[in-house]
């Protein structure tokens, strides 16, 4: 085995895996086409979740680093405000769960580090163009392995492992080969965007008739139905034009929505991008596995796609980390699927629902009119504004286990007990402070210490007096709470394995 787990992606989420891999004490392999990161901007932010996660991991004050104008230099940047339901800019972030604004490069460069510090080799410059899992491999199991074989400056390599995982984007090379199944719905309308410079007037930003023109600082771009126009090419999904976008499909873009002809100069950190939603009828194929935009496509709208590929990652490394080990059965990696796929189709279904308002037309403007005053009211606000930062997701548990248990635990205060048996109150410390490791925790309070031994090579034990007994699974989830010693063991058992 060249590796215990190749990854095939060097982007956020495969970089992100790979170091949960790494922390989890086995050996990843990220293997990438590109011979250097790619610098367009993309996305420019990750939600409350993501946020919270890295937090854990101790990458919180590179975060902070990396944006230090914050929202206020982004919005000013994008020439908008930051947090909305199909352009609708009038959500209001719960500032308790915090996301962090960020530009896709520069978070590449913090998971970048982030990994080659626990160890990660990452190989540049390769290209897959075959997977050969083992017989018996696929789809059901039973094969020791796959091997991937990529093209590289000095020819074909080949490279095996027990498991591969696609982290390789909307165009995925890992899904196809694999065949996975991936269903859904064609796209309903296209956007064609860049930084633009401009010789002479230019329209006001706005909806027309036939098509959003959208505008802000140097940056411009089209969203109009996907039939309309002509690509210099044809992708592979949908049908959807491909290549860069030039100065002079653009322009005739803005003609098209708004009848006035502009002269472009230049254009360039150009994008183009449909609002087709699909996903992987299962993420996982024998040894294969697929996470981020290889597993789900959907619209950019609310900024919801970065934020959803990264929690792939937490979920799944942790996991295969521990069946890799040998210290959970294979079937852990079963709850990967049962627990991501409903999580990705609440985004499919709310973009889809954006896209609907953001479509040209009479009826729509008068939705959009009423949306706007349902807006106005603070209980649908803050509905809005969860349903995009997914805050209120919750796995559904192999066992009874009553909410919080499966949602991803919020960062909270913790006061340990002064000497960890007579309740006096000692050091205060964070949540994420305790997570750094990639393991579980449990927490108890002085009364019931006694269910430490339960956690006794499974999980770190933290003894507090200001919250109620907590088991969080490496991911933040919150697998037990408060519950009896046979309840407890019942959720160590089932994400840690047996007691050892």
């Amino acid at each position: 085995m060249d590796a215990d787990v190749i990854i095939v992606g060097a982007g956020p989420v495969g970089l992100l895996l790979a170091a949960e891999l790494r922390l989890g004490g086995i050996r990843p392999l990220v293997v990438e086409r590109l011979d250097k990161p790619a610098e367009q901007t993309k996305a420019r932010g990750i939600g409350p979740l993501a946020t919270e996660a890295l937090w854990r991991r101790g990458l919180g004050p590179q975060l902070d680093q990396a944006q230090p104008g914050g929202t206020r230099d982004l919005a000013r940047d994008h020439g908008t405000t930051l947090g909305h339901f199909a352009n609708l800019h009038k959500l209001v972030p719960d500032e308790r769960r915090r996301g962090t604004q960020i530009w896709q490069p520069e978070l590449e460069r913090v998971l970048t580090a982030h990994a080659e510090e626990l160890g990660v080799r990452i190989l540049r410059g390769h290209r897959l163009v075959a997977l050969e899992p083992d017989p018996g491999s696929a789809p059901a199991g039973g094969g020791d392995g796959v091997t991937i074989v990529a093209a590289t400056s000095r020819g074909e390599r080949r490279l095996r492992a027990r498991f591969v995982v696609g982290c390789d984007g909307g165009h995925s090379t890992v899904r196809r080969l694999a065949a996975f199944p991936f269903p859904g719905t064609p796209a309903l309308l296209r956007t064609i965007a860049g930084r633009v410079r401009f010789d002479g007037p230019v329209p006001a930003p706005g909806r027309y008739d036939t098509g959003t023109f959208l505008r802000g600082g140097d940056m411009a771009g089209v969203t109009e139905p996907a039939a309309a126009g002509h690509g210099p090419g044809r992708g592979a999904a949908d049908g959807e034009p491909d290549g860069p976008v030039t100065a002079r499909e653009l322009a005739e873009a803005i003609r098209r929505v708004t009848g006035a002809e502009v002269r472009i100069e230049e254009i360039h950190d150009d994008r183009r991008f449909g609002d087709q939603a699909r996903q992987a009828a299962t993420y996982r194929l024998g040894p294969v596995f697929l996470a981020g935009d290889a597993a789900h496509v959907h619209s950019p709208s609310g900024g919801q796609g970065l934020n959803l590929g990264l929690m792939d990652a937490m979920n799944l490394g942790w996991k295969l980390a521990a069946v890799v080990r040998g210290d959970a059965p294979p079937s852990l990696l079963d709850t990967y699927t049962r627990e991501r796929h409903p999580a990705a189709e609440a985004v499919l279904r709310n973009t889809r629902a954006q896209s609907a308002l953001l479509a040209p037309g009479p009826h729509v403007d008068a939705l959009r009119d009423i949306m706007e005053e349902v807006l106005d009211i603070p209980a649908a606000n803050r509905y809005f504004t969860e349903l995009l930062s997914g805050v209120n997701l919750r796995y559904d548990l192999p066992y009874p286990a009553p909410a919080p248990a499966g949602r991803h635990c919020p960062d909270l205060e913790l006061v340990t007990a002064d000497d960890g048996r007579d309740g006096g109150e000692g050091a205060v410390s964070r949540l994420h402070e305790h997570l750094r490791t990639g393991r579980g925790l449990l927490l108890l309070t002085p009364r019931t210490r006694d269910l430490a031994r339960y956690a006794a090579g499974r999980a770190e034990v933290v003894i507090v007096t200001n919250t109620e007994p907590l088991l969080l699974r490496p991911d933040a989830v919150i697998a037990w709470q408060a519950g009896d010693e046979a309840s407890l063991a019942v959720a160590l058992d089932t994400w840690f394995g047996p007691p050892r």
